[in-house]
C-alpha cells in the first residue's frame, strides 16, 4: 500500500475507534475542560526583571484539579516566540504516551497556534506537577500543581483537613532562559541559582493562614532546574502521607529533602496555643556550595506580625547520609487503598521474577569539543522527527533501538537517540548508578516504580540481597547519591514510547535521557495495535519533520 493511501486508511480507521472510545468513555467518565493561554510576562521575584512564563496570567500556572477516571481536556494557546509543549510530571496516562508533552512523544505546539491534550487519568490518585519540557523553558516558569483526588467511594487513610495548600519550590535565575540556553549550547555549565521561590514568589512574598487547632494538608513539589531543597516549619513536625501517588507509612518529620521532580503530601497541625502568632515556612538549598533560602510566612489567624525567632536551621549542605537515611525511612503504607478499594500492600511485588535487568550509568564528556552527559556512554540526540511518530509511521532512520547497552561499558561518550525496547509487562529491574560528586535525580514518564535498594559504592548482585521486598515506596522520580546506586523494579504494563530522563534540567538538555518503547508480543506495526492495549493516534495529532510526508 503506498504511504498516503496507507495514511488515509489508517486515519479513517482510527477516527471510527476513537469515536466508539470515546463515547464509551464519556459515558462513564467525568469530562474537564480547561482552556489555558501561555504567554510571557515582564516579573520580578526576585527584584529583577525577566521574561516569565504565564498560563492565563498566572504565575505559577493555574491548579489542575481532578479525580481518578476524569478525562482531562486542555486547549493550550501558544503565544510565546517559541515552540512550547507540557508534560504532565507523574500523571500516568493508561495506554496514551501521545500526550506526554515530550520531544520525543509530541510535535511542538507552534506560535500562535493551539492544541488540546486529552487523556484519562488512570487508577492514581497524589500530588503532581506540570512544566515545559522544550528549550529550557522550566527556567522561565510555566509550571503549575496537579491535584489527583480519591473518588468518594475511596476513603483516604487520614482525617480530611481542615483545607490544602499547593506549594511549589524551586531554585530561580534571575537572567531569562535563552540566555541560559545559549550557555550550554556554547558548551558551558549553567551557573549556580539565584534564589529560592515559593509559589513563584521571593522571601517573605508568599503567606498561608492557619486557625488554631485545625490541620492542613501540605502539596509540595521541587519545580525547580537543578537544586535539591529541604522543607521545613518553624516549630511544626510534618507527617508524611503520601508521594507521588502513593500513600506511605504516617512518619512525623521535622524537615524533608525534596529532590527536583519529587512531590510530597503532610499533614501540618496549627497546635501551638496562640492564634496572635506567625512562623516560618523555609526551602533552603541542599548540596550546591551557596546558601540560599526561599522563605514564607504561616500567619496564625491573619495575624500580620513577623516571626519572632529567626530562620530554623536545617541539615548541613552535604550531609548524604542525613538525607539517604530519610529516603530509606519512607515506606509504602501496606493497609491503605490507592485508587483503588483493595489495600497498597496486596500487590506483592517482591513476589514476581525478575525479566531483565538494566544498569544505567551517568557521565560526562566532550562531544563534538562540546560538554555533553550521557548515559552508558550515549548522549541523547533528538531526530526531526518524534520517536512515537516515527514509531507509529515505520519510518526508517530515526531510530534504533539497541545503541544503548544494558551495562555501561566505558565506551567512549558519543551522540545517539537511545531507545530501549522491552515487552509488555516486563518486569524489570533498573540501576541508576551515579559514579560523580553530583547528586542526580531520575524520572519515568507513565510509570511508578519501587525504590527497593540504595547504597553508597558500586552495585553489584549481592545488593539484592539488601533490597526491600515488602514495602518499598512506589514513586516516578528517585535520587541517587554521588559515588552511588539507586536500584528500582518497575512494571511495564502500560504501552507506548516513554521518557525516562534525569530531573536536572541542564542534564536532560545536554543529553542525560533515553526512551522506552513497551511493546505487545507480535505487534511490530504501531498502526494495527487494539485499542485496548494503546490508545490510538489523536484525530488532532501535529506532525513534523519526517512525518508530514508518512
Amino acid at each position: 500500500m503506498k504511504p498516503k493511501i496507507r495514511l488515509i486508511a489508517s486515519a479513517i480507521v482510527v477516527y471510527v475507534i476513537s469515536v466508539l472510545l470515546k463515547v464509551s468513555v464519556d459515558a462513564k467518565s467525568p469530562q474537564l475542560f480547561l482552556d489555558w493561554t501561555v504567554s510571557f510576562s515582564k516579573r520580578a521575584p526576585l527584584g529583577i526583571a525577566k521574561q516569565v512564563i504565564v498560563i492565563n496570567d498566572q504565575f505559577p500556572g493555574p491548579l489542575l484539579n481532578a479525580t481518578t477516571n476524569d478525562v482531562v481536556n486542555v486547549n493550550v494557546h501558544n503565544n510565546l516566540t517559541e515552540p512550547f509543549l507540557i508534560t504532565w510530571n507523574g500523571v500516568q496516562m493508561r495506554r496514551n504516551s501521545w500526550q506526554d508533552g515530550v520531544q520525543g512523544t509530541n510535535c511542538p505546539i507552534m506560535p500562535g497556534k493551539n492544541w488540546t491534550y486529552s487523556f484519562q487519568l488512570k487508577d492514581q490518585i497524589g500530588s503532581f506537577f506540570y512544566y515545559p519540557s522544550l528549550l529550557l523553558q522550566k527556567a522561565a516558569g510555566g509550571y503549575g500543581a496537579i491535584r489527583v483526588n480519591s473518588r468518594n467511594v475511596i476513603a483516604i487513610p487520614f482525617p480530611m483537613p481542615r483545607k490544602e495548600f499547593d506549594i511549589l519550590i524551586g531554585d530561580w535565575y534571575n537572567v531569562d532562559h535563552q540566555e541560559l540556553r545559549a550557555r550550554l549550547d556554547s558548551g558551558s555549565w549553567l551557573p549556580l541559582p539565584d534564589g529560592i521561590l515559593i509559589n513563584g514568589l521571593g522571601p517573605n512574598q508568599a503567606s498561608f493562614n492557619f486557625e488554631p487547632g485545625a490541620t492542613y494538608r501540605l502539596r509540595i513539589s521541587n519545580v525547580g532546574l537543578k537544586t535539591t531543597l529541604n522543607f521545613r516549619i518553624q516549630d511544626h513536625l510534618m507527617q508524611l502521607v503520601e508521594t507521588e501517588g502513593s500513600y506511605t507509612a504516617q512518619r512525623y518529620y521535622n524537615s524533608l529533602d525534596i529532590h527536583v521532580g519529587q512531590s510530597y503530601s503532610v499533614l501540618v497541625t496549627a497546635n501551638n496555643d496562640s492564634d496572635s502568632m506567625s512562623y516560618y515556612m523555609v526551602a533552603s538549598a541542599r548540596c550546591i556550595p551557596r546558601e540560599l533560602s526561599g522563605v514564607a510566612i504561616i500567619r496564625y489567624s491573619g495575624f500580620e506580625g513577623e516571626p519572632l525567632s529567626p530562620l530554623p536551621q536545617g541539615p548541613l549542605l552535604f550531609d548524604y547520609i542525613y538525607s539517604a537515611e530519610q529516603a530509606l525511612s519512607i515506606r509504602w503504607n501496606l493497609e491503605a487503598s490507592g485508587p483503588r478499594p483493595n489495600p497498597q500492600g496486596s500487590y506483592h511485588y517482591g513476589s514476581i521474577d525478575i525479566n531483565r535487568t538494566v544498569v544505567l550509568s551517568n557521565g560526562v564528556g566532550l562531544v563534538n569539543g562540546k560538554i555533553r552527559y550521557t548515559v552508558n556512554g550515549v548522549s541523547f540526540h533528538y531526530p526531526d522527527t518524534p520517536l512515537k511518530l516515527a514509531d507509529y509511521f515505520q519510518l526508517e532512520d530515526v531510530f534504533e533501538p539497541g545503541i544503548i547497552p544494558n551495562m555501561p561499558d566505558f565506551r567512549f561518550p558519543s551522540l545517539g537517540t537511545s531507545v530501549i525496547d522491552v515487552l509488555y509487562r516486563d518486569y524489570v529491574q533498573v540501576v541508576f548508578h551515579n559514579p560523580m560528586p553530583f547528586l542526580q535525580t531520575w524520572h519515568t514518564d507513565g510509570y511508578n516504580f519501587f525504590v527497593v535498594g540504595m547504597g553508597f559504592g558500586m552495585w553489584d548482585v549481592s545488593k539484592m540481597a539488601t533490597y526491600n521486598m515488602v514495602d518499598a515506596i512506589s514513586r516516578s522520580t528517585v535520587q541517587v547519591y554521588p559515588f552511588s546506586w539507586t536500584a528500582i523494579l518497575i512494571m511495564l504494563d502500560n504501552q507506548g514510547m516513554w521518557n525516562l530522563r534525569s530531573q536536572d534540567a541542564e542534564r536532560s538538555y545536554l543529553g542525560q535521557e533515553l526512551y522506552i518503547r513497551v511493546k505487545g508480543i507480535g505487534q511490530d506495526d504501531p498502526s494495527t495495535i487494539s485499542p485496548r492495549d494503546e490508545d490510538p493516534i489523536p484525530q488532532n495529532a501535529l506532525t513534523c519533520g519526517r512525518a508530514i510526508f508518512a
